[in-house]
């Protein structure tokens, strides 16, 4: 029987005793480091959370609450209903007559007394100060019809406002309030300003003054259909906000609150609000002359479609469709025709047609600037002289008058029946040539047009007249769609017909 040998055993179950020492020990580093090792990105979390009480108490005293009154006269005696009509009220709803008929004892007659205007509160608001010696930045629409308005600031102290202007067009106003040495906010970059980034807001929402909301920013550069890009946000607003600022991590205003989107008349988590460099250039124009003198060429515009874009070889759908020219307008002047589509203005790129509008109203009237032209497939500079905006003009109604056509066509592929233009129609349309749209079928009604409707391009060709259609049409592709510029009385508008293959 073989003698079993305990010294290397012995030795080995000592090594092996270490060895799982070590390893407890080691485990339990592991864990502890387990432990222990969440608290640094717990903390680090923690800090990069936005604290906004610096803010507050940085921007907080340049904020206001905007109070606003107007006068109301009491109603008279002279100003109340007839007697018939009060006799005719009581023996409807009460079944006996007025006091002081026959039969009901007479009541005795009040005391008159002069009627003087009474001052009533008309609304709430916010604002801030733009400057040390009381120039107060707020919307247009929380002055808009008041009589008197009233200023408080933090300290409580109250001031009687002066309207020094207020633009409607961009709901900018600003008040005056007589006081020196107050805290004004500093204005930052737009620029700077990114989706995602965290901003707050500062104002009297329902009344209950120095309300902070905070949130990030949604969206920039927000079309609304109002004059200016709208800064979007999902930061709290609600009635009483309009007019106090929006505020960045850094302290200064990048905007102004001015409104929602709700279906409730409350906050849904849409806010938007006006640049504030936008804003700056309204305010210095309001402060310095009490108005805002804005540019304008004279053209109405549409949106350009995709479709329309491809057709036409523009490419992508970009730039300001001219809908009409103004007779006399500075377009008209620089030889801008209904068709054409804008896509520079200048230099300056049109995305979308609303970019137009607020990029020539930028421009100081009497200023020469280029416009760049998109028409019949090329593209064209124009200059053009600015000049200041007014109230627009109505456009004219074409009236058809009784003169018969010189000629006739139909073209079938389209679903069109087209004639000769008369003298007198050219001269109403101010146009040198096209055609007249007498029948729609098919596919020409499917795309918009109609009976009346004056062809004067076909396929990127102009048409001057029936003859020049016909050509026009000879090179059209009847496997693909073809791009009709008409116009319906003063508009030009765009329409796609896909011919119908019989």
């Amino acid at each position: 029987m073989a003698r079993f040998d305990q010294a290397p055993f012995l030795q080995l179950s000592r090594v092996w005793g270490k060895l799982r020492s070590y390893a407890f020990v080691g485990a339990l580093a592991i864990v502890g480091t387990a432990v222990l090792m969440p608290a640094k990105p717990i903390a680090a979390q923690a800090r990069a959370l936005p604290d906004f009480t610096d803010l507050v108490e940085q921007v907080g005293p340049s904020v206001v609450n905007i109070r606003t009154l107007e006068k109301v006269v009491p109603q008279s005696a002279a100003d109340g209903p007839s007697d018939e009509d009060m006799q005719e009220f009581f023996r409807r709803f009460f079944g006996q007559p007025m006091p002081g008929r026959p039969g009901v004892p007479k009541q005795a007659p009040r005391p008159s007394r002069p009627q003087q205007d009474e001052e009533q509160p008309r609304g709430v608001g916010s604002g801030f100060i733009l400057s040390s010696d009381g120039y107060v930045m707020t919307n247009a629409h929380v002055v808009d019809g008041a009589d008197e308005v009233m200023v408080t600031l933090t300290d409580k102290r109250e001031f009687k406002a002066k309207i020094i202007g207020a633009d409607k067009r961009s709901d900018v106003a600003v008040v005056k309030i007589e006081a020196t040495g107050l805290p004004a906010v500093k204005l930052g970059d737009v620029s700077r300003l990114k989706v995602g980034e965290w901003v707050m807001a500062i104002g009297s929402p329902f009344g209950l003054e120095n309300t902070v909301t905070a949130g990030i920013v949604s969206a920039k550069q927000r079309d609304t259909g109002e004059y200016l890009p709208f800064i979007q946000t999902d930061v709290a607003i609600n009635p009483g906000n309009s007019g106090g600022p929006l505020i960045n991590m850094r302290g200064e205003v990048v905007g102004i609150n001015s409104q929602i989107y709700s279906r409730s008349g409350g906050f849904m988590g849409i806010s938007f609000a006006i640049p504030i460099d936008e804003a700056t250039r309204v305010s210095d124009q309001l402060r310095s002359s009490g108005r805002v003198a804005r540019g304008r060429i004279g053209v109405q515009i549409d949106q350009v479609s995709k479709d329309v874009a491809e057709s036409i070889g523009l490419g992508k759908p970009q730039g300001a469709l001219v809908r009409s020219v103004e007779p006399g307008a500075p377009a008209d002047k620089a030889g801008v025709e209904a068709g054409d589509i804008i896509t520079k203005f200048d230099g300056k790129v049109i995305e979308k047609s609303s970019d137009l509008p607020r990029l020539v109203g930028n421009v100081k009237p009497g200023t020469k600037s280029t416009v760049t032209v998109f028409r019949r497939g090329s593209s064209k500079d124009l200059s053009v002289t600015v000049v200041e905006f007014e109230a627009e003009k109505p456009m004219k109604k074409t009236v058809d008058k009784e003169e018969k056509p010189k000629a006739a066509s139909t073209a079938h592929s389209l679903g069109l029946g087209v004639s000769e233009l008369t003298d007198a129609m050219k001269k109403e349309l101010k146009l040198k040539g096209g055609v007249k749209v007498d029948t729609v079928a098919e596919g020409a009604a499917r795309a918009g047009l109609r009976e009346g409707d004056v062809i004067v391009a076909v396929g990127n060709a102009e048409v001057a007249n029936v003859k020049e259609f016909e050509a026009a049409m000879a090179k059209v592709d009847k496997s693909k769609a073809v791009n009709v510029l008409f116009r319906r009385g003063e508009w030009a508008q765009y329409a796609l017909i896909r011919p119908q293959t019989k």
